[in-house]
């Protein structure tokens, strides 16, 4: 079928080549070789699945960019930005509305320990940007710890802090940025043992000069580097470390935050709470831009007194607040953290039953509904399905069938990620993984022992 025209723009709808051309034609896509783009064209979405303009129904297992956790198209969120936009579209932030207010109080009420203030932007690179110049606001100091295997985002400081090959074509990004050790090495099956990364961090800290370093950046668990679960005690020992040395520890839960590893904020999983963190996505399921930095009611009183110098013209939009204020109600009415922690389970059991029919499939994780299969091309020795930053022809044809078949989802270099809208059910999930089980055929011809 033809996509539906939007109402007051146009009286004949665009077709599926249509859009992809005029969309490939005049506008930039991200993270890629323009001519090189392969866009698919979307017309609704419902739930767990996508459509296309001409009737394909897609399921979305990567709830988009995991980040459309309450699925798409639920109508009390529709309902509450219309509401609000009929109401006041835009204030600016020196301002404050009715849903500013009222999004501050829930996530006063959710967020871990003391985090009782948020300073609020458009997305998570802008909250990791604000946290890292709070952070040396509030300290005097000016170096961040930050690790390889991770991802903070796009704009400049966020890129800075990411380790990942995406940084290189970005520097030199800002000064002061330190790499410490990851908790997982690239081409291994397991996480390295706590006490090692510890004190890998420690080492860090004392080469650099803890006097001289503002923060220690974290996503508790790593999300497009392969949805990297740390080994028990590590994430305790971060914050003793921050104790120890008196440096503010950040946990970026732009991904990892609002249910989807079972727990409203990943972090929960081990009882910590950090100085600041940093949220976006999920909190408005990505119905509209917004993110934001939290911070402990002891920093937030450092800037009683002291300006913080920053600001953003759409910060607090009251829209984007109204948007999140529905989504967080949704959270809990409808269960979902707890349907993300029981989920997860049916999900390990997919892995696990993927593990031990495809050769394949050299290591499975998921914390909630936060999982991947990474694949090799042999298990001893461990040997990935792709170089280092790298593809293959045989991932290249993994993605092509489930595109092809019917299934979204993020496939980086080895790893093929499961991250399904929070909403999902047991049918939904054993639909998606029931193609990925043919698509591992592919990877299996490839094996090698």
């Amino acid at each position: 079928m033809a996509t539906s025209a939007a109402p007051g723009t146009q009286t004949t709808p665009l077709s599926t080549a249509e859009i992809v051309e005029l969309s490939r034609a005049h506008t930039f896509f991200p993270w890629a070789a323009q001519g090189a783009v392969d866009p698919i064209a979307i017309d609704h979405a419902e739930g767990v699945y996508l459509y296309t303009p001409d009737g394909q129904r897609i399921l979305d297992f990567n709830a988009g960019l995991m980040s459309v956790n309450i699925g798409h198209g639920d109508r009390r969120v529709i309902d509450a930005v219309a509401a609000q936009m009929a109401r006041l579209q835009f204030v600016q932030p020196a301002m404050v509305t009715e849903s500013r207010a009222r999004l501050g109080k829930k996530l006063a009420e959710i967020m871990p320990g003391d985090l009782d203030k948020v300073f609020l932007t458009l997305g998570g690179a802008e909250a990791v940007e604000n946290a890292i110049k709070l952070a040396r606001h509030a300290t005097g100091k000016f170096k961040i710890l930050a690790r390889y295997r991770t991802y903070h985002g796009a704009s400049m400081g966020a890129m800075t802090l990411t380790g990942d090959p995406r940084r290189w074509a970005n520097e030199p990004g800002i000064v002061g940025v330190v790499r410490y050790p990851d908790t997982h090495r690239w081409g291994e099956a397991e996480s390295r043992p706590a006490a090692e990364a510890l004190q890998g961090l420690e080492d860090v800290i004392r080469y650099e000069g803890a006097h001289t370093i503002a923060a220690i950046f974290l996503e508790p668990v790593v999300g497009t580097n392969g949805i990297l679960i740390p080994p028990d005690g590590y994430i305790q020992g971060v914050r003793a470390l921050c104790d120890k040395y008196g440096i503010l520890m950040v946990a970026d839960e732009v991904m990892s935050g609002f249910g989807r590893t079972g727990k409203m904020f990943a972090i929960d999983n081990w009882g910590v709470v950090p100085d600041l963190m940093t949220m976006a996505k999920g909190l408005t399921s990505s119905y509209l831009p917004l993110g934001a930095v939290a911070m402990t009611h002891r920093l937030a009183e450092k800037f009683e007194t002291m300006v913080y110098s920053g600001g953003l013209t759409y910060g607090a939009h009251p829209v984007s607040c109204a948007a999140a204020v529905a989504t967080l109600d949704i959270y809990e009415t409808d269960g979902l953290v707890e349907n993300a922690a029981n989920m997860g389970k049916v999900m390990r059991g997919h892995h696990q039953r993927m593990k031990d029919k495809h050769p394949s499939v050299g290591a499975i994780r998921n914390i909630g509904l936060f999982g991947c299969l990474e694949l090799v091309r042999g298990r001893n020795p461990y040997t990935p399905l792709t170089p280092f930053n790298g593809n293959s022809d045989e991932m290249k044809a993994i993605a092509k069938f489930l595109r092809d078949n019917g299934l979204y989802t993020m496939i980086a270099n080895n790893i093929i990620h499961t991250n399904p809208p929070l909403i999902v059910n047991e049918a939904q999930l054993a639909e998606g993984f029931e193609l990925i089980d043919r698509a591992l055929d592919i990877s299996d011809a490839a094996y090698q022992g």
